[in-house]
This record gives C-alpha cells, structure tokens and sequence, in this order.
C-alpha cells in the first residue's frame, strides 16, 4: 500500500506566513479591517432587528410580513430591480457594441465614450434634478413646451432615471468583454458561410452570456442600493432604501428600519454571491493566453446606422439632463422666471463652502487607505496560500455589495458605544467611504498582479531580498499605475455617495451630497444644482490631476468596475 502524502495544513501555511513579519502584520491587519468594519457592523444590523429595547422580539418582521405596505414595498424594490437589470444591461450591450464593432469615425467613438462617463462621476440624484427640471409638474418640455400636466414622480421617472445612471456599469463590462473577444471564432463561422446575424446570435452572444449574466445581477444590486434617486423622483413609488431611511430618520425606529434593511440585504447577498460565480467564469472562459481583441466580425450597413442613431440618441439623452442641470444653476426660478443670475452659486459657496471642503478632504483620505487596504488583501490573496483566503476576499468585496443604506444604518449600530464610539467624527465617516470603496483599488491590484509572472518575484527573492524588499522595489513599481487608476474610481465614489453617509453625517463634519439633498427638501432647486455643479466640476478636476500622474508613471490598467458605482 502506497504511503499518503501529507500536505500541509493550515498551521504549515500560518508558520510560513509567520516568518516573514511584514506579511503577517498585513494579514493581521486586513483581517481585522474587514472583522471589525465589514462583518461587525452587518451582524449588529441582523440582531438589531430582533431586539427593541433590550428584549429579544420578532414584532418588525412579524409587522413587514404582515401588513400589506410593506408587501408592496418589497414588490416595488423587486419590480424596479428587475426593470433597471434587463434594460440597463440592453442599453449598456447596444452601445459597447456599437463602439466596438461599427466603423465609427475616430472623433464621434471618443465623444460617445466621453459622455458616457458623466454619469459616473456624478452625483446619484444629479439626473433626478435634471428630470424633475424637464418633465416635472413645471417642466420645461412637459409644461414650458408641450403644456402637459404630466407626473414623472413614481416608477416611470424613476426607472428613466437609475437606467441613465447605471447602464455605463454595464457599458464598461461589456465594451472590456467584447475587447477580449478572441475574433477567430466569428471568423471561422463566416468562413463556413454563417450570415453576420447567424454569427452574432451563434457565436458572439453565446460567448457572452457570463457577461449578461453579471452586468443584469450587478445592476440588480446597484438599484436596490439607490437611496437618492428614489427619494427625489420615486413619489409614491415606496422602495426599501428608502423605507429604512424614514424607519430610522423619521420614526427613530431603530429595530424595524434594522429590519427593512435585513430584508434588503438578503436578496442583494444571494445575487452578489451568483454574480462572483459568473465572474470567476468569465474569467477563466476569455483569458486564453493567446492573442485575442482584434476587430471581429463587422457589422451590416442598415445595423451600423440603426444602431450609431442608437447610440446618438442616449447621448443626447446624457447631454440634455447634464445640460439641464448646469443651466439650472444659472436660472433664477425654473418654470417661473429664467433670467440667468449668479446668485445661486454665491449662495452655495457661502452656504456649502464648508461641505466642500470637508467632502474633498475626507474623501481624500479614504482614497489611499482603501487603495492601500485593497493592495494588501490582493497581495495576500493572489500571491499566498493560507486557509480562509477565498473568505477574506469575499467579505473584502462585500463593501460593495452590500446596499449603502445597510452599512450606513450598521455603522450606527456598531460605533455609537462602547468599545468604539465613533459617531459624529471624521473617522466614521472617513472608514465608510473606504470600505465602500475598498473593493475598486482590491480588483485593481488583483488584476495587475495576475499580469505578473510570478517568476519575477521568485528571482528577486533568489537573489536574497526578502518579502518586504521585493515587494517594495519589485512588486509596487509594476502595479503602481494599476493603483492610480483604481484611487481615481475610488476618489469618484467617496465625492458623489450618498446613502452610506446619509447617516452619518454631522455638523462638525459636512458631505456635500447630504447639504445638497436638504437643500432640495427645503425646495432651493437652484441651490441644490448649484452644489451639483460643483462637485460634478471638483470631481472632473481630481480626476485630471491624477490622470496626469498615472500617465506619468505609466500606461493604466483596465480596472473591473463591475462593483466600483452605488449610491
């Protein structure tokens, strides 16, 4: 009988990780982050809702469950979900793919991309304003125009709204997707005689059904996590982000908003841990190592226009809300009186000053340490092998994917006591924009890393420098423009959030996004368009500066913004 070959175990792998003092600290320390920042919070949210007042109840689910205002809230978050994922993803195929595959000429291709991009690095309600501007009860097309007496308030608004806000994730998934296409494939079909429409829905849809399937479950998530949108433009059009949000801010009813946000946790959990699986499928299905990304099959003349007249139309569509919402800003009293005036933003930098600093400082900071943060959980997970390791990348990314309103609502919970009391302080804040964030500068590293062969660490170390040494001089030099790229999404998320902060913030501490949602409760539109505009322009600005620097130090990486945008 053949011996058993022991392999080593966890001890062997945690000894191995021991010698070498840096790799431990940073696993120690990863692990600690993610424990007391990701999962404390989410298991204090979860028993919040069975208790009130110190004793253990079910009466906030016995109430979801049993009075039908709650049942039709739950529809309409699943109804609206569901709605945003299938169109979204459409919209966000048709313009990969005609940016992709048409012969577009150099000028038009990048001005599309370029306007596809606003609703990124924008505020979430931006597009909220500019609607309510144009079709609302004073709109200027609906009513200054067409003198209709119109509603966009309610599930029609509402999914115009968050389709424009969220088809550049799907966009930004599929354009990589088709990128990588290896077009051999769709050549050796015409080859045999395959019409251009037998190879599109033969070959080249087929080899992207990984992509439909995570760009529909990710937008899924990204609508249930939307707090802004639905509180400008939803009307009686009640969702869960929302309905928690009232629970706990207009009721002070900690268990049942607790319980509303339990509820909208589950299914975002269940399709975040579907979409990883499609992901890790995707990936292991278009890397081949061989030379892929050519032009691939073309595509007809009557469909290059139908779908470039596509494709100019959602433009247009992107150029008229941000339009909107810059003219707003100049406007004295939209629907009233359209004099132009600069009052409205000497208003908001009187007023808003203070929040524009505090947001740009605090995001700021958080930017480095979730890259930082999401550098060594990549390390640790690319390149070492220890158990728990599929773990703590999972959880790491489940800043993400859980819903704003959740964390926002756990922070509460988890950090206004003992041992940790942190509520109304830059800290609390500074932490939730990096854990949301966190996951963007994760998969920025993990996807530099695996462009390098291991080899090269394995020489440095031969030639007698140790982990910490060749991971200094070897290691960051090859993924630092990977890291760059990944701050200057991350840096974008923390300026235009809102739902994970909406709790938390304070008067020491003001967040634009939060003074520009009172300023639009309190009916200053102008005001509020004034912020949006400001922020819009200090994000832009950011950008530009750190997209110079990672030119300078050299060519950015793709980065998987597949979970880089929510509310």
């Amino acid at each position: 009988m053949a011996p058993r070959v022991r392999r080593p175990g966890r001890l062997a792998d945690f000894r191995r990780l021991a010698q070498d003092p840096t790799l431990l600290a940073g696993l120690l320390v990863a692990v600690a982050a993610v424990a007391i920042f990701v999962v404390y919070p989410l298991v204090r949210i979860l028993a919040e809702g069975f208790f009130l007042r110190g004793v253990f109840t079910f009466d906030a689910y016995r109430r979801i469950l049993s009075l039908p205002v709650y049942h039709r809230v739950i529809q309409n978050t699943l109804v609206l979900g569901v709605l945003v994922a299938l169109l979204g993803t459409a919209i966000g195929f048709l313009y990969a793919y005609t940016l992709v595959r048409v012969q577009l000429p150099r000028w038009l291709a990048g001005g599309l991309r370029l306007l596809v991009m606003l609703p990124i690095v924008s505020p979430p309600f931006a597009l909220a304003l500019a609607t309510i501007l144009l079709f609302g009860r004073s709109g200027l097309i609906t009513r200054g125009l067409l003198g209709l007496e119109t509603n966009i308030y309610g599930l029609p608004g509402l999914t115009i709204v968050q389709l424009v806000t969220f088809f550049p994730v799907a966009f930004l998934l599929f354009e990589g997707m088709l990128k990588a296409l290896d077009p051999a494939l769709e050549e050796a079909a015409t080859n045999l005689g395959a019409s251009r429409w037998r190879v599109f829905h033969s070959v080249t849809l087929p080899l992207l059904v990984p992509g439909f399937a995570g760009s529909i479950l990710l937008l899924f998530i990204e609508s249930l996590a939307d707090l802004g949108n639905p509180i400008l433009i939803g009307g009686n059009f009640n969702v869960l982000a929302v309905q928690s949000w009232l629970a706990i801010v207009g009721q002070g009813n900690f268990q049942l908003g607790a319980a509303l946000s339990t509820v909208l946790l589950l299914p975002s959990l269940v399709v975040f841990a579907v979409q990883r699986y499609w992901v890790s499928r995707r990936s292991y299905i278009s890397i081949t190592g061989k030379p892929t990304g050519g032009p691939g099959v073309g595509v007809g003349p009557i469909a290059s226009v139908g779908l470039t007249l596509f494709c100019l139309l959602v433009a247009g569509l992107v150029v008229l809300l941000y339009g909107t919402v810059l003219a707003g800003a100049f406007v004295r009293v939209w629907g009233a009186d359209y004099s132009l005036t600069w009052e409205h933003f000497g208003t908001a930098f009187a007023r808003g000053g203070r929040a524009m600093g505090d947001t740009t400082l605090l995001a700021a900071m958080a930017t480095p340490i979730a890259a930082l943060l999401g550098l060594v959980v990549a390390y640790l997970t690319v390149r070492q092998r220890f158990a728990g390791r599929e773990t703590l990348d999972f959880l790491a990314m489940l800043g993400a994917a859980v819903p704003g309103t959740v964390l926002g609502i756990g922070y509460i919970l988890a950090f206004n006591k003992p041992p940790l009391v942190m509520t109304g302080t830059a800290a609390i804040i500074v932490i939730a924009f990096a854990v949301r964030s966190l996951p963007v500068g994760q998969r920025a590293a993990v996807a530099a890393l695996q462009q390098i062969d291991p080899a090269v660490e394995e020489a440095s170390i031969n030639l007698g420098a140790d982990a910490q040494t060749t991971f200094r001089k070897v290691v960051l030099p090859l993924i630092r423009p990977a890291l760059l790229a990944g701050m200057v999404f991350s840096f974008t998320r923390n300026m235009t959030a809102l739902s994970a902060i909406i709790f938390l913030a304070s008067p020491r501490w003001k967040l634009l996004t939060k003074e520009i949602l009172d300023q639009m409760e309190l009916g200053y539109m102008g005001v509020a368009i004034a912020y949006t505009s400001v922020l819009i322009v200090i994000v832009l600005v950011v950008i530009g500066l750190m997209t110079l620097v990672v030119n300078r130090w050299g060519r950015a990486v793709a980065v998987d913004l597949g979970l880089s945008r929510s509310a």
